[in-house]
């Protein structure tokens, strides 16, 4: 008998690359994700049929890191069930055909939304379902960082995990369920895939949390975190060292964060915007993640400029996510989103600019 099963993709509110430092973030899951329909099998291999992709088999009995698999989805399978092991909890084969609302240039976190799906189908097929949310997040991130070759934070598994917005304090392990409608705001949240490719990305990904632990590292601290802030900015640095801009835009946006938590509860949109628009400004100057150098791709950079024309005092703009390529994130007045989409699409094509519906 087929099981159903099912991950929701996530949206980054606030806190761009400050998990991996411990930091603080605000991220939802949205309305669109990854639906499968699943049987177990005995012979201990995962099959997974998907429209629009190859079949994937892969045998359980090899859960050793390959790096010719970095970035696929067959990495997050053997990653998953390779950290179910660690952790001591059951795991086996299954059949799965899948269907998915989230392309690989949504920017709503398709990896991480995959990899939760897998560790949900071994939690409900193995383990009665015992394993919490929590719990999935971290066999998610385990897959994604050792198996996938993505040095990232558990921002991402998280909120797929938990289902709903919530504010994180990584440092703390704090987690607050957060009441967030923009609806009620009479706003609309949307973004805007610019159609820039990931690939190739990986170190410039990686330079991020590795600038900013050098920079914890004269503190004698291994993350951004567990640095005093005031420590931080008593201190003469050299504005113009990358590493130094890096660490500026941790402490302030680690700051930002509760702040638009708390917009965002008491539904004060103006506030939430303005903080939004900060938090943008920050990641292009501060921590610089629009362009690499690797690519040279303009395309994330050219729709943040669109979107500065189109939104100047009128709604917010961000970098979505990790960043050098990927998607706009906007912000605006419910009467003022068919325009923006219209132009944004003129630039980067049908179907580029959705809206999203937060949990």
């Amino acid at each position: 008998m087929m099981e159903k099963f099912f991950a929701p993709g996530r949206t980054e509110l606030a806190g761009n690359h400050t998990d991996h430092q411990k930091g603080r973030v605000l991220a939802s899951a949205v309305d669109k994700g990854i639906h499968a329909e699943v049987e177990p099998n005995f012979d201990n291999i995962v099959r997974i049929r998907s429209d629009g992709f190859e079949d994937m088999e892969i045998n359980l009995f090899d859960l050793d890191v390959h790096p010719e698999e970095f970035g696929s989805s067959t990495a997050l399978v053997r990653g998953v069930a390779s950290a179910m092991f660690d952790l001591d909890a059951r795991f086996g084969g299954f059949n799965a055909v899948l269907r998915s609302d989230l392309s690989s240039g949504s920017g709503l976190s398709s990896s991480a939304a995959f990899a939760v799906l897998v560790a949900r189908i071994f939690n409900g097929l193995y383990n009665n379902n015992e394993l919490e949310p929590k719990a999935i997040a971290q066999l998610a991130q385990q897959a994604e960082n050792l198996h996938f070759g993505k040095p990232c934070g558990m921002m991402d598994q998280l909120a797929c995990a938990l289902g709903k917005t919530v504010y994180v304090d990584f440092l703390t392990g704090d987690i607050q369920p957060v009441s967030a409608d923009f609806g009620r705001m009479g706003l609309t949240l949307c973004l805007t895939d610019t159609g820039g490719s990931h690939a190739g990305l990986d170190t410039s990904y990686a330079r991020i949390p590795a600038d900013m632990r050098y920079i914890a590292s004269f503190f004698g601290k291994e993350v951004l975190g567990q640095v005093d802030p005031a420590e931080f900015f008593s201190k003469k640095w050299d504005t113009t060292d990358r590493p130094v801009r890096r660490a500026k835009h941790f402490f302030d946006e680690n700051e930002r964060v509760p702040k638009m938590r708390d917009a965002l509860i008491a539904g004060n949109g103006e506030e939430y915007m303005r903080l939004m628009n900060e938090s943008g400004r920050s990641s292009e100057k501060l921590l610089t993640n629009i362009v690499t150098s690797v690519t040279d791709d303009r395309k994330l950079e050219n729709g943040l400029e669109l979107s500065a024309k189109l939104l100047d005092g009128v709604g917010a703009w961000r970098v979505h996510g990790g960043g050098f390529a990927g998607c706009v994130q906007a912000l605006m007045p419910d009467d003022y989103f068919a325009h923006y989409k219209t132009e944004m699409e003129r630039s980067f094509g049908k179907g580029s600019c959705r809206e999203l519906k937060l949990n």
